[in-house]
């Protein structure tokens, strides 16, 4: 069974909290209607990831991006396609705050794969899986 959702994001600082709402919406959604488990962890895990990955697209990219949500048996693949051919690229994180470094570790340490891949417009798509 496959239940996918998919949704343009405009390039503002409100995307990732639409993100969020969308995710946790879809979460319930799945729960409900298909009887996937979705403990708290799941749920918190798949809330940063998404968050994170929408909010990587706004500070490091010129466009809008695209949340798209997909379960499957074993978890749900998130992604995030953005205008950008840039590869995403680890930092040091910054203890002060001024310039983050902390979500791509975070993103890598929470699921279960991580890829991404160049897209024919010449932007790119991070997909992530994270198993329940």
């Amino acid at each position: 069974m496959t239940v996918q959702r998919r949704i343009d994001l405009t390039h503002s600082t409100d995307a990732p909290a639409q993100a969020r709402r969308i995710v946790a919406a879809f979460l319930a959604e799945v729960e409900r209607v298909h009887g996937h488990p979705s403990s708290a962890t799941t749920v918190d895990a798949v809330l940063l990831v998404a968050s994170e990955l929408v909010t990587n697209a706004v500070r490091h990219t010129p466009g809008p991006c695209t949340l798209s949500l997909t379960l499957q048996d074993q978890g749900v693949l998130v992604e995030v396609s953005d205008t950008s051919p840039a590869l995403p690229r680890p930092r040091l994180p910054d203890i002060t705050g001024a310039c983050g470094g902390w979500g791509w570790p975070m993103i890598d340490r929470l699921a279960d794969e991580v890829r991404v891949t160049r897209g024919p417009g010449g932007g790119k798509t991070v997909r992530t899986r994270l198993s329940w």
